[in-house]
Order: C-alpha cells, then sequence, then structure tokens
C-alpha cells in the first residue's frame, strides 16, 4: 500500500513538469523541424527537403548577419563576464550583513520592471536629445547634439545592461562557498593577486562563470528588443529576421529553418564552451 501510494506521489509530482516539457518544448520543436523541411512549391504544395535551409546558404545577406549575431552574443557574454566578476567577488566576498544585500538587492531592482521598460530608459539616455548628449553639451565638450543610438555599441550596452544579473547571482553563490581561508594561505604562500586570482579564485568560481556565461550566452543571441530598439530598424539581429519571416512575410517554412538554424548554433556554442572549461551540465547550470 504504502509502496503504491510512493508511486502515485510521485507521478504526481512529475506530471506538471512532463507536461510543460512535452506541450511546449518538445511538440513545438517537432513541429517546427517538420515546418522547416516542407517546401513550398504551389498554393497549399509542399514537398519535404531541405529548400529552405539552402536558402539560408545561398543568400549572403542571411548568413552574415547569423554570424554577426552570434559574434556580438559572444562579445556580449564576455563583456558581462568582465564587468559581472568584479561586482560579485565584491559582493560576495568583501561585504558583510546588511551592505551585501543591499548590494544584491541594488542588483534585482533593475529587473522588477520589464525589459520593454529597461530598454526604453536606455533609448532616453542614449538619444539625440537625451541625457548623456545633452550633458555633454552642457559642458562644452561637444558643440552640437550627439545620437548615441542604433549602433553596435548601444546594442551591445542594452545586452550586456539587461544580462547583468544572471551572471552576477551564480557568481556569488559560487564565490560564497569559498573559504576565505584559502585565499589567506595563496598570499601567506608567496602569492600575489594575480596569482591567487589564477590558482584559487578563478578555479573555485569556474561553475558559476560557465553557468552564467551559458545564461547570458542564450538570452543575447535570442534577444530582440535589445538589438530592434537601440540598434533601429537596420541592426541586423538574426531574431529580426526569424520575425520577419514569421509574422512580415508570412513565410513559417523558411522561419521555422532559421530558428532550427539558431538553435542548433546556441546548441554548438554552449557545448564547444563546456568542453573548453572542462565543465558539464551537471555541475554548472544543474547546481
Amino acid at each position: 500500500m504504502n509502496s503504491a501510494q510512493s508511486r502515485l506521489s510521485l507521478l504526481l509530482l512529475f506530471t506538471p513538469f512532463v507536461l510543460w516539457l512535452a506541450l511546449l518544448i518538445i511538440i513545438p520543436h517537432i513541429f517546427m523541424l517538420l515546418v522547416s523541411i516542407s517546401v513550398k512549391t504551389g498554393v497549399r504544395e509542399y514537398v519535404t527537403g531541405l529548400g529552405n535551409y539552402m536558402v539560408f546558404f545561398t543568400e549572403p545577406l542571411y548568413w552574415n548577419t547569423f554570424t554577426r549575431t552570434a559574434f556580438m552574443s559572444i562579445s556580449a557574454t564576455l563583456l558581462t563576464l568582465l564587468i559581472g566578476f568584479p561586482v560579485a567577488y565584491y559582493i560576495a566576498k568583501l561585504t558583510r550583513g546588511r551592505t551585501k544585500t543591499t548590494l544584491f538587492l541594488m542588483c534585482l531592482i533593475p529587473f522588477w520592471v520589464s525589459e520593454l521598460v529597461r530598454t526604453f530608459g536606455w533609448m532616453i539616455l542614449l538619444r539625440e536629445t537625451g541625457v548623456f548628449s545633452s550633458a555633454l553639451q552642457y559642458f562644452g565638450i561637444v558643440s552640437e547634439p550627439i545620437e548615441f543610438l542604433y549602433n553596435d555599441a548601444a546594442i551591445m550596452i542594452g545586452l550586456v545592461y539587461t544580462s547583468m544579473l544572471f551572471m552576477v547571482v551564480p557568481l556569488v553563490t559560487t564565490l560564497d562557498s569559498l573559504d576565505d581561508s584559502l585565499i589567506e594561505a595563496g598570499y601567506d604562500l608567496g602569492g600575489n593577486g594575480i596569482t591567487v586570482l589564477r590558482e584559487i579564485i578563478i578555479p573555485h568560481a569556474m561553475p558559476g562563470i560557465v553557468s552564467g556565461c551559458i545564461v547570458v550566452f542564450m538570452l543575447s543571441l535570442g534577444n530582440y528588443l535589445t538589438p530592434i530598439l537601440l540598434g533601429g530598424k537596420d541592426s541586423l539581429w538574426f531574431t529580426g529576421l526569424i520575425y520577419d519571416q514569421f509574422i512580415t512575410r508570412f513565410n513559417w517554412e523558411l522561419g521555422s529553418a532559421f530558428g532550427f538554424l539558431l538553435l542548433i548554433l546556441s546548441s554548438t556554442i554552449v557545448w564547444a564552451g563546456l568542453k573548453l572549461s572542462g565543465q558539464s551540465l551537471t555541475n554548472t547550470v544543474g547546481r
């Protein structure tokens, strides 16, 4: 009786997860794959083939945008890591009590509003009549308004800002578990700051680094609002092309192929990152 009740409890516990996984991930991806290999030959006439994927490889605009999106997503991930690591280390190891809680809360505050609102905030700061341009004119640094929007730098600022929390949180969690005596021992044995960082801190923080990089990269690669709003309609971001195929041109077959190519790209880069770092999903995202 107890064994039957245990099995029933386990079944009820995992049913929502299985339904969520099947209905929102597996089935839509299977449908998208089937649509991507359907080549339209006439009105409601389709044949199975790889024509949609060949369109991607034969059109320079598509694969150039694909490459550009991957490069900028990787750059945004590395820049977020370079900024987020010192912040996380300061919060985890150099602050205590209420100060630590306050700093961590300050990292959370921007995420109390939607990504759209945060992006509009950067548009107000960076536009030609915005805060930064007006401040430069007020102090006499420039004589006329400067447009900081609609370029790669604006896109990079937006990507880093919207993803920073997802880098800081796993780093703080990992660094917080590092025993301070190990750092002190490193200095006692003659190590300097760089040596201690390289030999003690970074190896211990590697699961958090990889976890944060995976999340930030996936968010940057799949971001739509930030590149379009801060980079303009000609920002050449791959998710914009996917949106255009699905919503503007009603070409679901080519849009599905683009979506699968983006999935393959993200999976490949994440796999390569795990191999290069010597980590696994169990030690990083699964912790």
